[in-house]
């Protein structure tokens, strides 16, 4: 979910891969011509690779918060201050598998 001043402005529901559901939320945020760099990118999954943290750097987006709890959440967290991007880890997962 992609959220500016409290309000969600895109969703990326329902998909199985991380990297999509994060590409379709921003694509759902640029149809509304929002500017991506005052937005927080929030998920109920955490993010054990770069590439999710990659692809919100080049939108702009510099805020993520997730649940950690991944056995490769230096990876991501290396990849923000690689990128000037600030992650919150909450340590609370929403759901099980």
């Amino acid at each position: 979910m992609i959220s500016k001043n409290f309000i969600t402005i895109g969703i990326g529901a329902g998909q199985t891969s991380r990297i999509r559901a994060v590409e379709q939320a921003i694509n759902q945020a640029v149809k509304s011509n929002i500017d991506l760099s005052e937005c927080v990118l929030a998920s109920d999954a955490f993010f054990p690779f770069k590439d999710v943290i990659e692809l919100c750097a080049e939108n702009n987006i510099s805020i993520i918060i997730q649940p950690g709890g991944s056995i490769k959440d230096q990876e991501s967290i290396d990849a923000c201050n690689q990128n000037n991007m600030t992650m919150v880890l909450t340590g609370i997962r929403h759901f099980k598998h």
